[in-house]
């Protein structure tokens, strides 16, 4: 969070973001800034739009209407890859990893769009044909030596982050892993891209008790070493103790947004998860 008194300076403006499937309008004119080093929080129903906002934010859908600046660059329409160049990476609802490769492997994934040395360049350019990158690969020059090195350290103190969920497996594949730290994987691959922007959509999702509490801890930490994140989730409890901001949506609408007490309860919110009979009541609002 930032310091106070220190001048706003915004990493994410969405203004007006829309996207429509047909006849359904999935995300419908949210707006939402994001401070750097802040956590802000987008909560909601099932259904209200929230992976489809962080589907146009991340580049992986093209809204119908509004805009998206990134550190005051309008990104608007960018494709995925760009974006992650850029410095922003993201998490899926539903995991992702690469099965068949190492904890360590899947790590380093994260880290390939700053392999700047293994980029030939003519002419100040860089090219990456196919050609130049069997002969890379081949030659292996110092300097991408030195380079891979790096990342490989990078990406095993990122490892340590997880402790002893993490840091034994370095070398088993993907698929060996429980859910749980297939989860943590993903989350270390996002942050060996080193982004400016951290996207984290449903972290905690299908975790009991105790690895939600661990998720919560490493989550802190990341807030603390000053990460400025977007997040998706679920479990109030965890929103209500992270979040500098949470916005809430609603069948693809903003209902609310604002300090984390103050949303949890706004009646808007409050009838939005629990219905017209508990509208007014102190109710604790199961996200």
């Amino acid at each position: 969070m930032r310091e106070e008194g220190a001048p706003m300076s915004w990493l994410l403006e969405v203004e007006g973001l829309t996207r429509r499937f047909g006849g359904l309008t999935a995300v419908d004119g949210v707006s939402l800034k994001l401070a750097k080093g802040e956590l802000l929080s987008v909560i909601g129903p099932n259904g209200a739009g929230k992976t489809t906002l962080f589907n146009l934010v991340s580049g992986l859908d093209t809204p119908d209407d509004g805009r998206v600046r990134f550190e005051g660059e309008d990104v608007t329409g960018w494709p995925a890859q760009a974006l992650a160049a850029r410095g922003l990476a993201r998490t899926f609802q539903h995991g992702r990893v690469f099965a068949n490769l190492s904890v360590l492997d899947n790590v380093l994934v994260g880290a390939h769009t700053r392999l700047q040395a293994a980029r030939p360049r003519l002419g100040g350019v860089p090219s990456i044909g196919a050609i130049a990158e069997l002969a890379l690969a081949l030659v292996q020059p110092p300097r991408v030596k030195r380079e891979e090195q790096r990342l490989r350290e990078e990406a095993l103190e990122i490892i340590q982050l997880f402790g002893t969920r993490l840091a034994p497996r370095i070398d088993l594949p993907a698929y060996s892993l429980s859910y749980a730290n297939r989860r943590r994987v993903e989350i270390a691959r996002a942050l060996a891209l080193k982004p400016r922007l951290l996207l984290l959509d449903e972290p905690t999702a299908g975790m009991n008790e105790s690895e939600t509490a661990e998720m919560l801890e490493i989550i802190r930490e990341l807030k603390q070493r000053g990460h400025s994140i977007l997040l998706i989730e679920h479990k109030l409890d965890l929103v209500m103790q992270l979040s500098d901001h949470v916005i809430v949506l609603d069948d693809g609408r903003k209902i609310a947004e604002g300090l984390p007490d103050a949303v949890r309860h706004d009646p808007a919110v409050v009838e939005a998860y629990l219905g017209h009979r508990h509208v007014g009541e102190k109710a604790q609002v199961a996200a």
